[in-house]
C-alpha cells in the first residue's frame, strides 16, 4: 500500500512519467557514440552482450547536450554489482549507503549502478529526519528515472543505437534554461539534503534557473545540513568551489541562506569589508584557473576562504602576548579543528592549508639567509600567490609582494644588494662551547691553555 501511494506522488510530481519515455535520434540530439568515453562504452557493451541493459547516464549526457566537456561517466545497468563485478577483471563494489562498483578500463574508471526501485517504509532505511541511509533495493530502469533528482539527469544514453531515453523531458528543461526536481521537492531534499547544495551548482555551471517549486523549500530547510555527514559535504563543497563558477555558487549559496555553518563564521567573514573582498579575489582566481584548463589547489583555496579566520584569532593571540610564530600555529589548529567539525578536510589537504599559513610570517624578513632559505621551500610559489592576494585585498602593503617577485627573479649579486640590514641587537653572537675533560684544565679539543 505504501509503495503504491508514494508511486502515485512521484507520479503527480513528474508529469509524464506515467507514459513511455521519449526516444531521441542522435539526429536530434547531435550525440554520436564517438562523443563520449571509450571506457563508457566498453562497460556498456559487455554489460549488454551478457544480457543486461546498460545506459550511459546523468551529468555526462547532460553536459554533452550543453557542449561541456564531461569530468566523468556514469553507467546505469539491470545487473546487480556482484553480477557486475563478474564481468570486469579490474572492479570492486563499493558503499554502504549505495553500493556500486567501480571498474577500470585502462587509467579511467567508470561508476557503475544497478537501477534503484521507488523507496517505502519497509525497504529503506532513514534517520529521524528523512535522510535515506541504507537504499540497495534494485528495481527497472522506469523506477531508477524517477529516483533521480533533476530532470537533466534523468537522461539515458544507449551507445549502440545513440538515442537518448528520456523520462521527465531533461532535454526539453535544458533548452529551456531551467532546473527542474524530480518528484515533491521537500520530499527529496529529507531524502538528501546534499540536492540544495547540488541544485545550486548545477544552476550555476549549466546557466539554469532553479524552477521556484523547486527553489522555494530550500531556505527553510537548509538546517537539514547539519545532519549530513562531514566527509560528504566536503566532498560536495570541494565540486562546488572547483566547479568554475565559485563566485556565482557563493552568492546563490547566501540568497538561499545555505552558507550559515558549511564554512564555519564565512557568513560573518563576508560581512567584513576586506574579509569580503579577500575571498571574492580568491574565487575569482579560482574561476579563471578553471576557464583556462590550469591546475587548481584544493588547499591553497580553503586556506583563503578560512585566512580571516586565523588572522582574527593570530591577532587576539600576539595582543595577549604570545610569540609570532607559536600564536599563528595555536590559531591554525584551531580554526582547523572547528572546521573539522563540519567539512571533513582530510589530512592532505590540511597540510596544504598549514604550509602556506606557516609561511605568511616569513615573506616580513628580508634580511641575512632567511630570503634565501624561504625561497627554496617547496610550498613558496604558492605562499607568494597568496601574500599576493592579501595585499590585493588590502590587508598589507603591495610593495611587500613585488619586493619578493623582483628578489625571486634577481641575480645572486643582485639578491645580495636587496637584502635588509640586519636590526641592531638581532645579529646572534653564538661561540661554540668546547667542552672540557672531566678532570678540568685541558681545553677539549686536547689543546693547551
Amino acid at each position: 500500500m505504501i509503495r503504491k501511494l508514494l508511486r502515485k506522488v512521484f507520479r503527480r510530481a513528474a508529469p509524464g512519467s506515467d507514459s513511455a519515455p521519449a526516444l531521441i535520434p542522435v539526429q536530434t540530439h547531435g550525440i554520436t557514440a564517438a562523443d563520449v568515453s571509450h571506457a563508457a562504452r566498453k562497460v556498456c557493451t559487455v554489460l549488454q552482450e551478457a544480457g543486461f541493459q546498460a545506459f550511459i547516464v546523468g551529468g555526462a549526457i547532460r553536459d554533452l547536450l550543453v557542449d561541456q566537456t564531461p569530468k566523468d561517466y556514469d553507467v546505469a545497468t539491470s545487473a546487480t554489482p556482484e553480477e557486475v563485478r563478474r564481468l570486469f577483471r579490474r572492479a570492486r563494489i563499493i558503499g554502504r549507503r549505495f553500493r556500486i562498483v567501480h571498474v577500470m578500463i585502462g587509467q579511467e574508471m567508470i561508476e557503475v549502478s544497478t537501477f534503484r526501485a521507488l523507496q517505502d517504509a519497509s525497504t529503506t532505511s532513514t534517520d529521524a529526519h528523512g535522510r535515506v541511509l541504507h537504499d540497495n533495493v534494485f528495481g527497472n530502469q522506469h523506477e531508477d528515472a524517477l529516483r533521480r533528482d533533476f530532470t537533466v539527469n534523468a537522461l539515458y544514453y544507449d551507445p549502440s543505437t545513440e538515442h537518448i531515453i528520456d523520462y521527465h523531458h531533461g532535454v526539453a528543461d535544458l533548452q529551456q534554461k531551467t532546473l527542474r526536481m524530480i518528484g515533491d521537492p521537500k520530499l527529496r531534499y529529507r531524502e538528501d539534503p546534499v540536492r540544495m547544495l547540488r541544485a545550486v551548482r548545477l544552476g550555476a555551471k549549466l546557466g539554469l534557473a532553479i524552477d521556484p517549486v523547486a527553489r522555494r523549500p530550500i531556505r527553510e530547510m537548509a538546517e537539514l545540513m547539519d545532519n549530513v555527514p562531514a566527509a560528504r559535504l566536503f566532498d560536495e563543497m570541494l565540486k562546488l568551489l572547483l566547479s568554475g563558477h565559485a563566485v556565482k555558487c557563493l552568492t546563490e549559496l547566501r540568497e538561499q541562506g545555505l552558507h550559515h555553518g558549511l564554512l564555519p563564521l564565512l557568513d560573518v567573514i563576508l560581512e567584513q569589508p576586506m574579509g569580503e573582498r579577500f575571498v571574492w579575489l580568491s574565487l575569482e582566481n579560482t574561476d579563471q584557473r578553471v576557464s583556462e584548463g590550469k591546475p587548481v589547489s584544493p588547499g591553497f583555496l580553503f586556506a583563503t576562504l578560512l585566512w580571516h579566520e586565523v588572522l582574527v584569532n593570530w591577532e587576539a593571540r600576539k595582543a595577549r602576548g604570545e610569540h609570532t610564530h607559536p600564536a599563528l600555529f595555536e590559531a591554525m589548529d584551531e580554526v582547523l579543528s572547528v572546521q573539522g567539525e563540519k567539512l571533513a578536510i582530510t589530512r592532505r589537504i590540511a597540510g596544504d592549508i598549514k604550509d602556506i599559513w606557516a609561511l605568511q610570517p616569513r615573506f616580513e624578513k628580508r634580511a641575512g639567509k632567511a630570503p634565501f632559505r624561504l625561497l627554496e621551500q617547496p610550498r613558496y610559489r604558492a605562499g607568494w600567490d597568496f601574500l599576493r592576494l592579501r595585499a590585493q585585498s588590502g590587508e598589507i602593503d603591495m610593495e611587500l609582494v613585488d619586493w619578493w617577485a623582483n628578489f625571486a627573479d634577481a641575480s645572486g649579486h643582485e639578491r645580495e644588494g636587496m637584502l635588509s640590514p640586519a636590526e641592531p641587537g638581532t645579529a646572534k653572537r653564538r661561540r661554540r662551547r668546547r667542552r672540557r675533560p672531566a678532570g678540568g684544565g685541558a681545553r677539549g679539543n686536547g689543546e693547551a691553555s
